[in-house]
């Protein structure tokens, strides 16, 4: 295929991305706008109608600001590609004489800080001003910068080795290159997930054990009935940086840990936290982690294996916007950058995925926990985290990982029926 034809091919899928986004988030902001002074009958008792009309206008909110900043995404976009950024970046570097090394570390480290400032104001707005509007940041402007310096110097420790390690294979083994770089990302993978929750996470977050009480009680109790091992309860302090409340499973292998917020601990009583830990389980138990690894690393090899078709061909790089001599560099990096405008008409097939791993974790938690405790605990989680209870039917099943509000109650409540 012809660079030309590439570039055509190119520009459709990234004006296709943003349009069906754009539509999908014009569909979205009038159904909860037409909805928006009536909380739905199944909820009128748990939520009032200016925690309703709250949730809305938080929703409504986030959508105006994605439509901005997608603007501006796709124009960094085109801009990196098309109208020749990483070409002339490459340039650039390519001025100074570096040795091969060198000129990948530093055409990588250009990038890294360019798309970081850029990246900027949308970080800055979504915490300092939308967050903040309706009541969730509680991060502080010191704690923001700590985060931003401690995430570069993160990315360069565990960053560095990664792209070495992927250059050296690339450059000096076998036209199967692709191969043995997938092979190692996915061993790199694996080590962070072994060891983020002992090493990584603890350099944003403090975690403490779960304290003696009802709460771990009824967690102990639940962990025994489902012959669940893990390496520790532990309570996150992410009421330093917001509102949101949650809970979830972090490690790999024998490094499980069990993570609740402490914004959690504070709102749910402890029989509703043994429910919503139930349906954490459900997804260990039914094996939705081990599937969406599995499904992760079939699209990675998908990916390296295409990778490893177009790394030789001339028009991949002519039909992206660059014209210097192909390096292994700007392999890795264009094919990562172009990859989600090809792959964004998958989101619906994924969210469609997770939402049925949703509904067997709710089926697994109503075994194993009280569906009616998991239902007042969503209600409440609803409430406190603005969600909005009447997203629009098609935006909700081609992005959301979660059935809508009222289908999941629903659901569970024919399980309590069924019981």
């Amino acid at each position: 295929m012809s660079s030309h034809y590439i570039t055509q091919l190119f520009l459709f899928f990234v004006f296709s991305r943003y349009i069906i986004g754009h539509y999908l988030d014009t569909r979205n902001k009038r159904y909860v706008l037409k909805n928006r002074n009536e909380v739905p009958e199944k909820f009128k008792d748990q939520i009032s109608l200016v925690e309703h009309q709250k949730a809305a206008d938080y929703t409504i909110a986030k959508i105006n600001s994605s439509n901005i900043f997608s603007v501006i995404n796709t124009a960094v976009l085109l801009g990196w590609t098309y109208f020749g950024g990483l070409d002339g970046l490459d340039k650039f570097v390519r001025s100074f004489s570096l040795t091969p090394t060198n000129q990948a570390l530093a055409f990588m480290g250009f990038f890294f800080l360019i798309s970081m400032v850029l990246g900027l104001p949308e970080s800055l707005y979504s915490t300092f001003v939308l967050e903040e509007k309706f009541g969730f940041n509680k991060t502080t402007p010191k704690v923001f910068v700590m985060d931003m310096l401690k995430g570069i110097i993160l990315t360069l420790v565990l960053g560095t080795p990664l792209l070495l390690g992927t250059l050296w294979i690339m450059a000096e083994l076998s036209s199967n290159w692709w191969i043995y770089a997938w092979t190692f990302l996915t061993a790199f993978q694996i080590v962070l997930m072994w060891a983020y929750p002992t090493f990584i996470a603890p350099l944003f977050n403090k975690f403490s054990p779960l304290e003696e009480g009802e709460v771990k009680n009824r967690v102990l109790g639940l962990l025994e009935r489902t012959d669940f091992k893990s390496k520790g309860l532990f309570v996150m302090d992410a009421s330093k940086r917001s509102s949101h409340g949650n809970a979830y499973f972090t490690g790999f292998g024998k490094n499980k840990r069990i993570v609740f917020f402490d914004n959690l601990i504070k709102t749910l009583e402890a029989d509703e936290v043994e429910a919503v830990l139930a349906h954490e389980l459900g997804h260990f138990k039914k094996k939705h982690v081990l599937k969406g690894l599995a499904k992760s690393l079939i699209f990675s090899f998908i990916g390296f294996a295409i990778l490893g078709y177009v790394y030789n061909l001339k028009s991949f790089y002519l039909g992206h916007g660059v014209t210097t001599e192909p390096s292994d560099y700007m392999a890795l990096l264009l094919f990562s950058m172009i990859s989600g405008a090809y792959t964004f008409l998958l989101t619906p097939l994924s969210s469609l995925t997770s939402r049925k791993y949703e509904f067997e974790a709710d089926e697994f938690a109503s075994k194993n926990a009280k569906a009616s405790k998991l239902i007042s605990a969503l209600v409440k989680l609803y409430k406190d985290n603005a969600s909005t209870l009447t997203p629009d039917p098609l935006y909700s099943a081609f992005y959301h990982s979660h059935p809508p509000a009222l289908i999941r109650v629903k659901y569970l409540e024919s399980l309590i029926q069924k019981a």
